[in-house]
């Protein structure tokens, strides 16, 4: 596999690729006659991180904007919701949750030739390795703070009291997740991989305890963050396609996986092998333990099923990734090199599956 400098690989922006271009001017006419004080001319370029939902940056002469919208091509049933995406980030915004400020959604596909929605852009940092090139001790060890207390106080959130009771089935989430990304693999399978087809029976049958339902961020993890331009703070979180109802503690425990992520250049960020005392990172148990002190919430006594879950979730999602290279609807140039992920993610997943019993 190449050397990917994720950093200079995936942070800033690009030219718009031929598949992902639309007609710039007819969204500039369609945001002057919408958006309050909106300007023009615009200049459209494409972020060259992400995966799933193509983003662009809108600037114009007096401000600077970012747009998220629906990949053009054949999609998988029920993905890039663009539409659920500017409903939660509305919701949380108005709540004074770290989100990007919610401009406005167009479900009208004759605009940019696919749903989107429009939201401010949010000046700040990006880091996307775990370690943190470049920082300090006790920059990170802020940071890593920050990012705690951040995803507790999402899970401390009541969704009906923000507008979201409807924003989910909440209930069984553990299960219907399985459910969901057994049925996405097997939409995107490429080739046989023994340690998913064992999950895909062994995990319905050794579910964690059900939780109270909350608003989940499904991909939360650190290069998901922006951090304010000078301070250990985090200015937005990014990223909600995969946010609904559901478990707080398996959204906790994905968050987590970096402690265990097999090292890969494909953008799944390790800290495996890392001294993190030297570089000022917390150990995996006194993270959990910030958490529980934040919550009251504890992950601790079925930590081995919540990582066989989660880590056969993201070997699911990176083949959903493959299976658009097959389909000539992946966003990323590096997307090609998710499929050297699955299999390494399946073991992984297996490997915590017998451990807890499996």
């Amino acid at each position: 596999m190449t050397d990917i400098d994720r950093q200079s690989a995936f942070s800033g922006t690009r030219e718009v690729t031929e598949r992902l271009r639309f007609d710039v001017g007819r969204l500039q006419s369609y945001l002057h006659e919408h958006v309050a004080g909106f300007a023009t001319p615009v200049l459209v370029s494409q972020f060259k991180g992400g995966q799933s939902n193509p983003t662009y940056l809108v600037e114009t002469p007096l401000r600077r904007y970012v747009l998220r919208r629906k990949p053009p091509g054949k999609l998988l049933p029920s993905a890039h919701a663009v539409d659920r995406e500017y409903r939660v980030i509305s919701s949380l915004h108005a709540q004074g949750f770290p989100v990007a400020e919610p401009i406005l959604y167009c479900a009208d596909e004759a605009v940019a030739g696919t749903a989107f929605f429009l939201m401010a852009y949010v000046e700040g940092r990006v880091f996307w390795e775990p370690q943190m090139p470049g920082s300090d001790p006790a920059e990170r060890a802020a940071v890593y703070d920050a990012m705690n207390a951040t995803l507790a106080l999402l899970h401390s959130l009541d969704p009906a009291a923000i507008g979201l009771a409807d924003y989910g089935r909440g209930e069984n989430y553990v299960a219907r997740q399985v459910e969901r990304w057994s049925k996405q693999y097997r939409a995107s399978q490429t080739e046989t991989i023994d340690e998913m087809e064992r999950l895909i029976g062994w995990l319905p049958a050794h579910l964690p305890p059900a939780q109270q339902p909350r608003v989940v961020h499904g991909d939360y993890r650190l290069d998901n963050l922006i951090l304010s331009p000078d301070a250990p703070d985090i200015a937005a979180v990014l990223d909600w396609e995969l946010s609904t109802l559901g478990d707080p503690l398996a959204d906790f425990s994905y968050h987590l996986m970096q402690w265990h992520m097999p090292p890969s250049d494909a953008g799944t960020g390790s800290l495996v092998d890392e001294d993190l005392a030297a570089l000022g990172i917390p150990s995996l148990d006194a993270y959990v333990d910030a958490y529980v002190a934040r919550t009251g919430l504890d992950p601790r006594p079925h930590l081995p099923v919540y990582f066989a879950y989660n880590f056969f979730r993201i070997a699911a999602i990176l083949q959903g990734i493959v299976g658009r290279v097959r389909d000539g609807t992946a966003t990323s140039a590096y997307a090609a090199a998710k499929a050297e992920m699955v299999r390494p993610l399946a073991l992984k997943a297996w490997e915590f599956a017998l451990k807890a019993g499996g």
